[in-house]
This record gives C-alpha cells, structure tokens and sequence, in this order.
C-alpha cells in the first residue's frame, strides 16, 4: 500500500466534528431549554409506564404459550426473564427516537425532541447507544448524576454528554417561549 494511500484510508477512519458547532445556544436561544427538566422527568415516567406495561405483556404472551406449547416457552420465559425489561426498553428507545419526531412518546407528549448536539435527528443506533449509556451511568453511578442538567445551560445530563446529544423543545413550544421572551 503506498503511502498516499493509507493516509487516504486513516482519514476515511476519522470522524471529524470540529466544524460543526452547536445547533442551540441557551443565551441567544432559551426557548429551545425552558422548562426543559421538569418535563423531561414526566416524559421518562410515562415512557417507563409503557416499557413496563410492554414487559407485562410480553411476559403474558410468554405464559399463554406456554400452555400451548406444553412449557416450551415456559423454558424460554425462565431463561430470559431478566432480559426482557432491558431489552424491550432499548428497542422501544432506539425506534421510538429514530423517527421523525426524534422522539419518545413521553417525549412528544411533553414535546420535546432529542438531538444530537450539532442539531441532527436521531437515528436508532444513536437511540439504542443512548439508553445503554443512560442505564449503566444510573445504575453504577447511582441516580446523583441525574444532578448534571441543573449545573449547565444546556440541561444535558451526564449520559446527554456520553452520547452527543442533547434534549430541547419541539418547534412548537419553542414558538411559544420565543413569543413569551419577546413580549
């Protein structure tokens, strides 16, 4: 491989975001961060509320087939029992905030979207990677790291600067505080 080449090959490798500066700024844009962590919190409930209610039902469907299938899936209810929260919570996630509302639905009820920090929609890997990264960070770190978003203009949390992302108000509510800012 001659030199030009593999130069050529190790940039292609490198991901280069100096260019790209933040999409929101909280002094030239606070409508796009108020009211931000309150609703936030309320949009997690209801979302836990639906993973949770999702978990439920997955572990119903699992026992009703069960009886059909005389314990077969009674076996594999057993085995995979702890899994089944997590991994229908990274998938309701990863779905949920790569669609076109950048969104959960606790999100979109409480409108708010989530983004990468350049201004980007999400997209499912980035969602997925998100919640991996907000379960492990709560879970060893324990939940005093939900203290981040008070210390910072953007109301990132600590998982928010582990991802690149960064959690603001739908264009909708944005008009609202943009036109309560004015008056």
């Amino acid at each position: 491989m001659t030199n030009r080449a593999k130069q050529g090959s190790e940039r292609d490798l490198v991901m280069d975001f100096s260019d790209r500066p933040y999409a929101y700024d909280p002094v030239t844009q606070p409508e796009y961060f108020a009211g931000v962590l309150g609703r936030r919190t309320m949009a997690f409930i209801f979302d836990l509320v639906i993973v949770a209610m999702l978990s439920l039902a997955t572990v119903g469907l699992l026992l009703l087939l069960g009886i059909v299938t005389f314990g077969l899936t009674l076996i594999l209810l057993f085995l995979t029992f702890g899994a089944i929260f997590p991994a229908i919570a990274l998938g309701y996630s990863a779905y949920t905030m790569s669609r076109p509302a950048s969104a959960t639905i606790g999100m979109r009820m409480f409108d708010l979207q989530i983004r990468t920090w350049y201004g980007d929609r999400m997209n499912g890997l980035l969602g997925a990677f998100h919640t991996v990264v907000y379960y492990f960070s709560v879970t060893m770190l324990t939940p005093f790291i939900l203290l981040v978003p008070f210390f910072n203009e953007r109301k990132r949390a600590l998982h928010d600067y582990l991802t690149g992302t960064v959690v603001i108000n739908s264009e909708m509510r944005a008009d609202i505080y943009r036109d309560s800012f004015k008056g």
